[in-house]
């Protein structure tokens, strides 16, 4: 059985209660956080213990996807007797940004970091799930996702913009969780997606559902989901903290 928990959807920083970004994936009682932004680890911590997690997975280093990789890493360093080395696959600069909010605790003491590519695409396997990344634009180093099983394949946008790549990530996929940030703005900017332009990357990659997310604090989400509507066939959701998707 697979399940998504969505732990956060608000852009740059959380709208009251809600939290920034942030999932929850379930696979063959195998857990993995994607993204932990502000406000995401109390979220978690509603569906698993801290102890819990297999892998965390985070896209980049903006606080809205990794400031609460902190409270985990607390957390889990003064669990005692201490759980082994957490696999943690993120870009170089989120262990970086996480490190200077811990003074004296180290990171590496609680996580087994893998760097995730910033320049090319790169594979890897964790518990039943493969894990493929690969560079998306945006305004730091930043990973796109693509996780798969047999029966199950999820891809994720971040906080990215378009991209040849996020067609390739996205391919075929069960489930494609895509930025809507831009929503009624600017639909060209290079760093960043709209809710239209998430649903033509959908449409262009063969994806079976599009799950909306990211949205800018004061973003009308039902309006995110027309522009989305107009430009993918298929079903589309705006995420909601806590919501859940049987996969």
């Amino acid at each position: 059985m697979s399940r998504l928990t969505v732990l956060g959807t608000s852009a740059a920083h959380p709208e009251a209660d809600r939290a920034a970004s942030g999932f929850l994936l379930e696979h063959d009682g195998y857990r993995l956080a994607l993204d932990l932004g502000y406000a995401t680890f109390p979220r978690l911590l509603r569906h698993t213990a801290a102890t819990g997690l297999d892998a965390v997975v985070i896209t980049h280093e903006h606080p809205d996807h990794c400031a609460d990789l902190s409270a985990l890493c607390r957390a889990r360093y003064f669990t005692t007797p201490r759980p082994p080395r957490l696999p943690l696959y993120c870009t170089p600069g989120v262990v970086t940004r996480v490190q200077a909010m811990e003074p004296t605790e180290d990171l590496n003491d609680v996580f087994d970091i893998h760097p995730l590519p910033t320049a090319a695409t790169a594979t890897h396997r964790l518990g039943p799930l493969r894990l493929d990344t690969a560079p998306l634009p945006h305004h730091v180093p930043h990973a796109g996702v693509r996780l798969s099983a047999p029966g199950l394949t999820l891809a994720y946008s971040g906080d990215a913009g378009p991209g040849p790549a996020l067609a390739e990530l996205a391919a075929g996929a069960d489930l494609f969780i895509a930025g809507a940030t831009t929503c009624g703005c600017d639909p060209d900017d290079p760093y960043l997606l709209s809710a239209a332009q998430a649903g033509q990357w959908a449409e262009r990659a063969g994806a079976a559902r599009l799950l909306l997310t990211h949205f800018w604090p004061g973003t009308d989400r039902a309006q995110a989901l027309a522009e989305a509507r107009r430009t993918f066939t298929g079903d589309v959701t705006a995420a909601e903290e806590d919501l859940q998707l049987h996969l």
